[in-house]
Order: C-alpha cells, then structure tokens, then sequence
C-alpha cells in the first residue's frame, strides 16, 4: 500500500512539498511535529529529505493541511489521450465529432482517474486478455459463432443467459467499462471503444439507452477488443452506407454471445413441445430470458429458421407496444447496473478515502458526483464492503 510507495519516493521532492503545504496551511514547523508527535528537529528534517516518513505520518500531515496523499506520492499517471485515437477515427464526419467530443473527454478523463487510483492503492486492475483472434478473410456468421463459444467456454458462462454481462467482462475480462451520457442529436451513439497496453480495453456504453440496448451494445463492442484489438471505435445508428465486414462480425458476434445456438434452440424446442406452438408471448419471455430486444431474438430466430422470414417486420406492421405487453406479462425490468464508473473503481476509491490517501473532495471528482451525492455513494459502498465481510467471516465458521 502507501508504504511500498514511500519505500521508493524521492525524500528531497516529498519534502519541498510538504513545505510548501504547510505554508500555505499557515502551520509552523513546530505546529507540524506536534501533529506527528515528533520534535520541530525531526519535522526540518523531514523538509530537507534527511528522514525519510511513516505512511502515518504522512496521513495526519495531509490532513492537517488539506491535501490528499496522492497529492504528494502520485502525480497524474501519463495515459495516452485517447482523444486523438477518437478523433482520427471519425473526422470523417466532423459533425459527428463535435456531438460527442464532450463524452470522449470525459470516457479518457475516468480512464485516467482510474490509473491514478490503481497507483494509489498499488492494486492494478487484473487482466485476463485472451490473445487477438485472427478473424481476416474468415467466414463471418461461422467466425462469429466460434468467437462466441471459445469466450464463453473460456469464461466458464455455459450456453444460457448471461444476466449481468457488464460484472462478467469487468471482473472476469478485466475490461474498463463505463456507462456515460452521450449526446441525442442526428446520430443515436451506442458505444466508444478503444485500447492501449496500459490501460488494457477501454469502452463507454450509452446509458440513456435500454437495458437490452446497452446489452448488446457491451457484446458488439467486446469483438472489437477480440479480434479488432488496436482499432478505436464510434458506433452510432445509420453510420455506414455499406457496413463493413467488422461491424458485420460484431453484430453476429453479439447474436451469438447473447444467445447461443444450443441453449436457444433447446429453449425453443421446449416451448414449442409444451405448447404444440410458439405464441408472441413466448416471444417476449424468451426475449426477456436472455434479456435482448424482441427485434434482436426474432431476427436471431429467423435466422435459425425456426420462425418464418419477416415475423419482426409482420410484428412491427402490427403497431405492436413492446414495454405495454411487457408489463402487461407482469414481465420485470432486467437486473442492471448503471454506475457510471466500474465496481472496481468504486472499491478503489472508497479505499483511498478512508485511508486517507484522498480527501472527500478528491473522491467526488473521482466518482463525477457532487460532494453530497458522494457521501451517499460512500455510505453505500462502506455497507457493501462490510457485507462482504460478514459472509466471509460466516463462511470460515461455518
């Protein structure tokens, strides 16, 4: 933790800042060493870089002049911006670029903060990167399908419903996955993707949009970092005149990830023995099953042939209401979570905080919030962690 950082710091630096914090406290040396339990002698040598500090000393004397800790074991970790990877990626369209250069910045902006928060815990986020596929000059749909089932095998996810897919590819992936606000203008945004050695796979999804949605957008972006590994991406409705061989992949890719050929069509077999039928009904609670959008199963079935052609188009001629029959079926919204930052991330930097390494302010820009939505956060996170803690300890005893 802090000690391992202070083991390998440069005394003389950290001592001009101490100076210079404790002036601008208005603190004597004297005053200081109080703080410390030390004699105004240890405090100016201190300040020289002449002894070196305990990680507890070093708390009460950020404290004791408003400073977090990181402000004097850590600079900003240098990330490479990825700004420019964003911008020459779609400067194409520039007005496309100007809607969501704010929600690029502020994706690159977390990214960084979580680096800097990773450094102050000296607890790196655990990767779990399988190799880049090679999917050129492949079949796409047989590519698709096999990507699909080495990831799952390779997750250990079966061939069911996967109901909390954004925990799986943080926690299990090790991906930094972030769900923003992005601009409603001409364009309907979905997601940002991109990818650096340091920082590993990186991708903001549109939080304004559905579960569903946000769903199959977080498997569409996941092929990118399969097998379109070093290729930044912006993916928004009606962006291609002719869609490229890679989004191909990554719609089929997420067909496949989110609903498997074994376990949908065992589901269907099912019903349709159950029921010497399949009924729109069923249609809507297989869909919720796998938490995709009706859309995305009927085509997925069709595609199968297990449903005629044109069934979705035949559905939509129908004018039919899909969140009215969903509630009508009494059918409940799907399990989310829509934190903007991940959980990792959060657990980071409540640590930070109550160890004193960041100030409360310093956590609340960590977390985007304001200072009394960050207490809130905080309470709730301390609750989370002390659960944890109570099962882990009933567990040893049991």
């Amino acid at each position: 933790m802090a000690i391992n950082i202070l083991d390998n710091i440069d005394l003389r630096q950290l001592g001009q800042q101490l100076q210079q914090a404790r002036k601008k406290a208005g603190l004597t040396q004297a005053d200081a060493a109080k703080l410390i339990d030390a004699a105004r002698t240890t405090l100016v040598a201190i300040e020289k870089g002449e002894r070196r500090l305990k990680p507890t000393e070093l708390i009460k004397l950020a404290r004791a002049y408003r400073c977090a800790v990181s402000d004097f074991v850590h600079s900003a970790p240098a990330v490479e911006p990825l700004t420019v990877q964003f911008r020459m990626a779609y400067q194409k369209d520039s007005q496309s670029s100007n809607d969501i250069d704010a929600t690029v910045e502020r994706f690159e902006t977390f990214c960084r903060y979580y680096r800097e928060l990773e450094q102050i815990m000296n607890a790196p986020l655990p990767r779990n990167d399988p190799p880049e596929y090679n999917v050129k000059g492949m079949p796409i749909d047989e590519m698709a399908k096999s990507l699909a089932a080495k990831e799952r095998q390779r997750l250990g996810l079966g061939d069911g419903p996967i109901p909390r897919l954004r925990d799986v590819l943080e926690q299990s992936v090790g991906l930094r996955i972030f769900y923003l606000a992005m601009p409603s203008t001409k364009h309907s945004y979905s997601g940002l993707y991109s990818y650096s050695e340091e920082l590993g796979g990186c991708i903001a999804i549109n939080v304004n949009h559905p579960e569903e949605r946000r769903r199959w957008s977080l498997a569409h972006e996941y092929l990118h970092f399969l097998a379109h590994r070093r290729k930044t991406i912006v993916d928004y409705d009606n962006q291609y005149q002719r869609k490229p061989e890679s989004e191909k992949l990554a719609d089929s890719f997420a067909d496949h990830f989110l609903m498997p050929s074994s376990g949908l069509l065992n589901q269907f077999t099912d019903i349709r023995q159950a029921q010497n039928k399949f009924t729109p009904t069923n249609l809507f609670t297989l869909a919720h099953y796998y938490g995709v959008s009706i859309a995305a199963l009927t085509q997925r079935l069709e595609s199968m042939k297990l449903l005629p052609s044109g069934t979705g188009k035949r559905l939509i001629d129908r004018g039919l209401k899909v969140r009215k029959v969903q509630q009508e079926l009494g059918l409940e919204e799907l399990p989310q979570r829509t934190d903007v930052v991940p959980l990792h991330y959060q657990h980071l930097a409540i640590e930070a905080l109550d160890q004193g390494l960041i100030t409360e302010g310093r956590f609340a820009i960590f977390l985007g919030v304001d200072r009394l939505e960050a207490r809130r956060i905080a309470e709730t996170l301390r609750e989370y962690s002390s659960g944890e803690e109570d099962a882990q300890l009933d567990l040893l005893e049991a």
